[in-house]
């Protein structure tokens, strides 16, 4: 990955340590002959840079779809808390302004495509087959398992699942994105490859739609 953008993706805020933003960034580059590559969850854009540089190297688009108002566990009084992306006039969470000027100092524009809105709306409304999947939404058990039943079935045969914060020990983290991984493989997408909390897997079967 070219060291300006991945200075770049060290500056955006966001929780991807950068083993895992690499091993995102290798998967998507692949998967992206397939077709677009599409994140759920975009908070400031950090993981959005990977994947950009990923998207633009495989000669493809990124969307990333978030309401840009914060997950539950990013809200005031939470762990991952922070006052800066705190929209001072309205007392609400607003990370749209930081991702837009993450992308802009990225120069990936022209590859990012930023969907402001509700996964579950947009997924419902979806209609694009996609080479690439990254779930890395809300964390609530409902929350993440309707992000993936309503994306997962877009994903082409032969294409790559990502799935973030996977913890199969509930010491280290939430247990709702492992719960998704069980799921993913349950339903036939192989796992590929585990690095940090990132497990990545393949779509394995031949008829998306029977999800």
């Amino acid at each position: 990955m070219d060291e300006r953008l991945l200075d770049i993706a060290r500056a955006t805020k966001g929780f991807m340590p950068e083993a895992e933003g690499l091993a995102l960034h290798e998967a998507a580059q692949r998967a992206g002959k397939l077709g677009p590559l599409l994140e759920v969850g975009t908070y400031c854009g950090k993981s959005a840079v990977y994947l950009g540089a990923a998207a633009r190297a495989a000669e493809t688009v990124l969307f990333t779809v978030d309401h840009h108002r914060g997950s539950e566990e990013n809200q005031a009084g939470w762990e991952h808390h922070d006052r800066e992306v705190v929209d001072p006039e309205t007392g609400r969470m607003d990370t749209l302004p930081f991702f837009r000027t993450a992308m802009q100092a990225a120069d990936l524009e022209d590859v990012v495509i930023g969907v402001v809105g509700h996964s579950i709306p947009v997924g419902r409304a979806w209609g694009t087959p996609l080479g690439f999947l990254f779930i890395d939404g809300g964390h609530a058990e409902d929350v993440a398992l309707a992000d993936y039943e309503v994306w997962s079935p877009h994903v082409v045969e032969g294409g790559t699942l990502a799935i973030h914060d996977v913890f199969e020990d509930p010491a280290e983290g939430g247990q709702a994105p492992f719960h998704v991984w069980r799921r993913a493989v349950a339903d036939g997408f192989e796992p590929q490859s585990t690095t940090g909390s990132l497990r990545v897997l393949t779509n394995a079967s031949s008829s998306a739609a029977a999800r």
